[in-house]
């Protein structure tokens, strides 16, 4: 495959292929025989026995040929085991035999044959990898790094780890002449050209989301656990419950990852003694569970869960329902908004909640803020000091140690270009061409009285997403959700617990209903603890089940 580095390439053996030949169909195709098309989700794994295939990218200017393959190679990348739109061409190159294998039996083959599956799920992630890392991107975005609308695809292509472009027509030509190129309205962006379709103007994240085939979970489908949210807990859920054999969806409104998600490096957790992104560690575990059978409907939101005899109906807003034996609630907390008039319109567009590379692109040689004084507002700002001029820390707290993490305080202090500033507060927003150009300070550690900055990062506490939640599900005085030994006997009076059980250690006041994470009350809202509670809670849903 092109002068790749050899990880991106596998060659199986003649008894590796024999192995194989019990999963697919051996089928024979002439030169410039079409294999795989891009934009076909659920594709085809294609291993090579006889001659050549080649890989085409569909770029802006052009398809190109990115790589081909021989006898014992196998085509495609990660979307083999997502079910996601892939993103190539793939043809004959002279005459050829080549062993197809379904989607749904490739599925099958990752859960039985431990040694192909390692194989495979190890190069396919690679390549993905290795065609972001080379900026090997069919999908193009054009459009204002102040436009919240882009900001949104972005993250949406992010979040599902899908290769892309940004193109700013505001200090990059190419984009300019692309858009010329092709007749498109510089008034109208954001655009999307994605492969060969005609480019979206101005497309919403679902239409997008649509075309690369990100969510494709039926309407109606029967499970036995619906798991809402895929941050570290929800992920953690799905991995194991998918690999003990339990039908499994996964339901998030926005991408893998959650808050965890939004964190540069996790320095922490154990088992990664030089870190790890929450963005790569979110992308490792829904591969994980993918592999196992999961399915995941992102981004999708919750509306209702309701009780339909021992199952329940979980309906969607876009009017999608399933039907779960047990639902685990693993959808986090949201970063609160400050109190301050106006916020909502730099959403997106100058305030942000999470300090990732697409984040450090947009603000990179400029004076940003970060507001807060937890261990997500330290591993942000040392991100970004990276690349900005300054980075300004304010947080009403005198000492910054009583909420975050030693290692990180002594960085922050360390770090020449990041300042500290206790207690201070926002106090408001100015203006600039209808642009954020800075903020207004009070507290006593507001020397100044106001920073210029165009971007502001917030990470200031957190509230419980639990709106869809049944009223029956009892709560704590800040909204988390209860379970287990903190239900008291009133509560679960109130709510007409059912059982003659007491509810197990992470079940709400609603049979088989859970909380885990950073939703429930007393949560230790670490990414580890997360983890333990998202796989922990497998063993009661197994018990829950086979009693009801």
């Amino acid at each position: 495959m092109t002068s790749a580095p050899p990880e991106l390439n596998h060659t199986f053996t003649d008894a590796d292929l024999d192995a194989l030949l019990a999963y697919g169909t051996v089928v024979s195709y002439a030169d410039g025989d079409e294999l795989s098309r891009e934009g076909t989700r659920n594709v085809d794994a294609l291993v090579v026995l006889e001659g050549q295939i080649d890989i085409h990218l569909p770029t802006t200017d052009g398809e190109r040929r990115v790589g081909w393959m021989e006898r014992g190679q196998f085509a495609g990348d990660i979307t083999l085991v997502t079910g996601q739109a892939t993103l190539v061409n793939v043809r004959a190159s002279g005459a050829s035999k080549v062993l197809r294998i379904s989607h749904a039996d490739f599925q099958r083959l990752l859960v039985e044959d431990s040694h192909l599956s390692d194989i495979f799920v190890r190069v396919l992630t690679a390549r993905r990898a290795w065609a972001k890392a080379r900026n090997l991107n069919s999908i193009v975005l054009i459009g204002s790094a102040f436009d919240r609308q882009l900001f949104a695809l972005r993250d949406l292509m992010t979040k599902h780890n899908v290769p892309h472009c940004w193109l700013d027509p505001e200090r990059d030509a190419v984009g300019v002449r692309i858009l010329a190129g092709r007749a498109l309205d510089p008034s109208a962006l954001p655009v999307a050209i994605v492969g060969d379709h005609t480019p979206l103007v101005q497309p919403s994240v679902a239409d997008v989301s649509m075309l690369l085939g990100l969510d494709s979970v039926a309407d109606d489908s029967h499970v036995d656990l619906v798991v809402v949210g895929a941050g570290p807990a929800g992920l953690a859920c799905a991995v194991y419950a998918a690999s003990e054999g339990l039908s499994v969806i996964v339901v998030d409104s926005k991408g893998p990852g959650g808050q965890a998600g939004t964190s540069s490096k996790i320095e922490n957790y154990l088992g990664f003694p030089m870190g790890i992104s929450g963005r790569e560690l979110a992308e490792r575990a829904t591969v994980q569970a993918q592999k196992f059978g999961a399915l995941f409907a992102s981004p999708a939101t919750v509306e209702s869960v309701a009780p339909t005899g021992s199952h329940y109906c979980v309906r969607l807003a876009d009017g999608r329902a399933f039907d779960s034996r047990a639902v685990v609630v693993a959808s986090g907390a949201d970063y609160r908004r400050l109190p301050i008039e106006g916020l909502e319109g730099y959403e997106g567009r100058g305030i942000y909640y999470g300090a990732t590379a697409m984040e450090a692109q947009l603000c990179a040689r400029s004076k940003v803020c970060v507001v807060g004084a937890g261990n997500s507002a330290g591993q942000g700002a040392v991100f970004l000091s990276e690349t900005c001029e300054e980075v300004h820390v304010l947080y009403r707290r005198a000492d910054i140690r009583e909420t975050m993490s030693e290692y990180l305080v002594r960085r922050l202090e360390s770090t020449p270009n990041i300042h500290l500033h206790p207690q201070t507060e926002i106090e408001g927003f100015e203006e600039v061409g209808g642009r954020l150009a800075g903020v207004q300070l009070k507290g006593d550690g507001a020397a100044q009285g106001h920073l210029a900055t165009p971007f502001v990062f917030l990470f200031i506490g957190a509230a419980p997403c639990t709106d869809w939640v049944p009223d029956a599900a009892a709560r704590d005085r800040r909204g988390f959700l209860l379970t287990g030994v903190d239900l008291e006997s009133d509560a679960l009076a109130e709510s007409g617990w059912p059982l003659d059980r007491a509810p197990s250690r992470f079940e709400t006041s609603i049979p088989r209903f859970y909380a885990v994470g950073d939703v429930r009350s007393g949560g230790v809202k670490r990414v580890a603890s997360a983890v333990g509670e998202g796989s922990g809670v497998i063993a009661d849903v197994h018990r829950a089940i086979a009693e009801a």
